[in-house]
């Protein structure tokens, strides 16, 4: 019955077992339930590695079983929490596949056929995005990664956004967590929620996004460097994905009106926890504070935040931590 929370059937029946005599010897659980040795120990170490034993401290050296209540909640809380990664994955991969296909369109056999057109700089941008938006009638969806937003993109955002809301379109928009820090751009975002916008924020997100009515879509050049200019394109195909990347970010990602939720069991909340997986790949401070949208210098206050939590005196041994108590 619990195979789907990672429990074989012996495992299973050990559990049920222990719960209804948790004062039995090895020997005598061996007996009850006609198992070798082996395959007992074997059950109890799967139990321990889903934390559904714990060290009993009655009886020192020996084991105790972990109520379901708490045991099964701690088991679906992990459960969730790598599915959140693996959906954050699945979106930096579709952010990857979606620039490979807007950068190789034009080898494509019948590439000539894609309707796109290149903006070179940011007055061309400016300019086509105006037209778009002034063309809105259902709802545009924007991807704004980097963190804090310059002043002159918000300047130049507001009556645009101003006019579309009024309008009675609809505005979905996805920031990083980070802006939640940044004066500036925060109160632009909870401006817009005001006047009947959608924000959302994530630890990390695809590429710069935006899509018109689900139809135009316009996407940088080069995400590196968004002055390089932008493509806007009408390509079903290409649209449709990039639809699908953002409404996959959009659904991992936390309401501008609540507080990003900490992990009930390890404390961290989401970013504390990419931060820790980014560095443990071996990325630098300021690419980890890139990817976060964050300055070196928070990265490093972050990092030595959990350090202390940790109770560790170097990140190495900060890493060896993490992994032990299951935060990475």
């Amino acid at each position: 019955m619990l195979e789907l929370l990672g429990l074989d059937p012996t495992a299973e029946t050990v559990y049920r077992e222990l719960l209804a005599r948790p004062d039995g010897s090895l020997a005598e659980l061996c007996e009850r339930l006609s198992l070798s040795e082996t395959v007992a120990r074997d059950a109890l170490d799967r139990l321990a590695d889903l934390t559904l034993l714990r060290a009993s401290r009655d009886r020192p050296g020996q084991l105790r079983p972990v109520s379901p209540e708490r045991g099964l909640e701690l088991i679906l809380r992990r459960q969730e929490e790598e599915l959140a990664r693996r959906q954050q994955e699945l979106t930096l991969s579709r952010a990857a596949a979606a620039r490979a296909v807007a950068e190789y369109a034009d080898l494509r056999p019948g590439a000539g056929a894609v309707q796109a057109e290149r903006l070179q700089g940011l007055d061309a941008i400016q300019a086509k995005l105006e037209v778009l938006t002034e063309g809105l009638t259902e709802e545009c969806l924007s991807v704004m990664p980097g963190g804090a937003q310059s002043a002159a993109s918000l300047e130049a955002s507001r009556p645009l956004d101003q006019d579309a809301m009024a309008r009675g379109v609809r505005l979905l928009t996805l920031y990083q967590d980070s802006v939640r820090n940044d004066l500036p751009t925060f109160l632009y975002a909870q401006w817009m929620a005001d006047h009947g916008g959608q924000v959302r924020t994530a630890p990390m997100l695809p590429p710069r996004l935006l899509v018109f009515d689900r139809r135009v879509a316009v996407v940088p050049i080069d995400p590196t460097d968004t002055r390089a200019g932008a493509l806007c394109t009408t390509e079903p195909g290409l649209v449709a994905s990039l639809v699908a990347l953002f409404e996959q970010a959009w659904d991992t990602a936390t309401p501008l009106g609540t507080d990003p939720a900490s992990c009930g069991e390890t404390g961290l909340n989401p970013t504390e926890r990419e931060l820790l997986r980014l560095l443990a790949t071996g990325l630098t401070d300021e690419a980890a504070g890139k990817r976060l949208g964050v300055s070196v210098r928070t990265v490093r206050r972050q990092m030595a935040a959990l350090m202390e939590r940790l109770d560790a005196a170097s990140r190495f041994e900060a890493g060896l931590k993490a992994a032990q108590r299951g935060w990475l």
